[in-house]
């Protein structure tokens, strides 16, 4: 199945719920993550000016997060152009996908969608790295993980006195920029101020939204934890069932971009090239995100380049690695609603 097979369930929600249906996929395959960012805005423009002003708009969402901002920014611009949003989930919209849900005017999340906690991770270029596979990659700091950190040193470790608790603090810099740590605490004070601004469409009591903010900001305990339908309605929000048919199109249109991103099947550099001799580039590009609609045709986020074995030379002698050389990465149009 792809957009075309996808843009005929598109249009049977319009016609069953009196709406436009947009869609933002980010992709979630292990080694292939896409994340929201400020550059979906772009094509998410391009498709809004296609529909126009309408009543209702409808956003299937499936993502792991990304930028809290690009979330913000997204809510609001698609909100421009209707005067209801609803945000469908047909499996994950997690941590900034979880801003855009609190932002609709309601959400329909099936028996196995996932909502999750906002706190923030920083992806900092001052963030620390690791090595692994032979490439160094950045490790992603959680303001949570930081706090349990010094909550752990003080209430657990029962570290007491300012010259322990400098000493715990100054350890924690040794592994972590000072600049990481403060714009870690700076964007916390800036989700809770956002998910404030959104929550009131779907949360009227102050202290409700209080108590919504918290438990997504803090009180879930973990960044990795899961928030199903029920806690989400148990929370506060507006969430909505499915009927069955609008159930079965959401299980199709799931099942199709699964397939297309190939998110259950992780991506190997060296599965690639297991076959092909060292220094031999192969060719590659890989979709790992989707913005469509029925009006403004499909968007991919495409990262583009080659692929080849190297020798590199290390402490323990000659070894092979993989060099990625990526000729593009970014978003460009795949389908017009006049291929076909």
């Amino acid at each position: 199945m792809n957009f075309f097979d996808r843009k005929k369930l598109y249009q049977q929600i319009e016609r069953d719920r009196d709406t436009k249906v947009l869609a933002f996929i980010t992709s979630n395959r292990a080694n292939m993550e896409t994340m929201i960012a400020q550059d979906c805005i772009d094509p998410f423009v391009d498709l809004l000016e296609k529909v126009g002003p309408t009543r209702q708009i409808s956003l299937i969402l499936h993502t792991n997060g990304g930028q809290t901002l690009a979330a913000w920014r997204l809510v609001n611009l698609i909100r421009i152009f209707c005067d209801e949003l609803e945000v469908l989930i047909p499996s994950q919209a997690l941590s900034a996908g979880t801003l855009i849900a609190i932002g609709a005017d309601r959400l329909v999340m099936t028996k196995q969608a996932a909502l999750g906690p906002i706190d923030p991770s920083i992806n900092n270029p001052l963030n620390p790295q690791t090595t692994i596979r032979g490439q160094v990659v950045q490790v992603p700091v959680s303001v949570e993980s930081v706090r349990g950190y010094l909550n752990a040193a003080r209430e657990e470790l029962q570290i007491k006195g300012e010259q322990a608790l400098t000493s715990v603090l100054l350890n924690l810099t040794t592994h972590i920029h000072p600049l990481v740590l403060g714009e870690i605490f700076r964007s916390q004070a800036q989700i809770r101020y956002l998910a404030n601004k959104l929550l009131p469409r779907q949360v009227s009591n102050p202290d409700q939204i209080k108590s919504v903010i918290d438990f997504l900001c803090a009180d879930s305990g973990s960044h990795d934890y899961t928030i199903n339908r029920r806690e989400a309605s148990e929370l506060g929000l507006k969430v909505e069932k499915p009927n069955d048919a609008l159930y079965k199109l959401l299980r199709k249109i799931n099942l199709s971009y699964t397939e297309e991103l190939a998110l259950l099947k992780p991506f190997s550099a060296q599965a690639v090239l297991h076959d092909v001799e060292i220094h031999k580039p192969v060719s590659y590009s890989i979709t790992r995100g989707l913005v469509e609609g029925t009006g403004g045709g499909c968007y991919g986020f495409v990262s583009e380049g080659t692929l080849k074995k190297v020798a590199i030379q290390t402490g323990q002698g000659s070894q092979e690695a993989v060099k990625d050389d990526r000729t593009f990465e970014g978003w460009k149009k795949l389908h017009d609603n006049s291929n076909r």
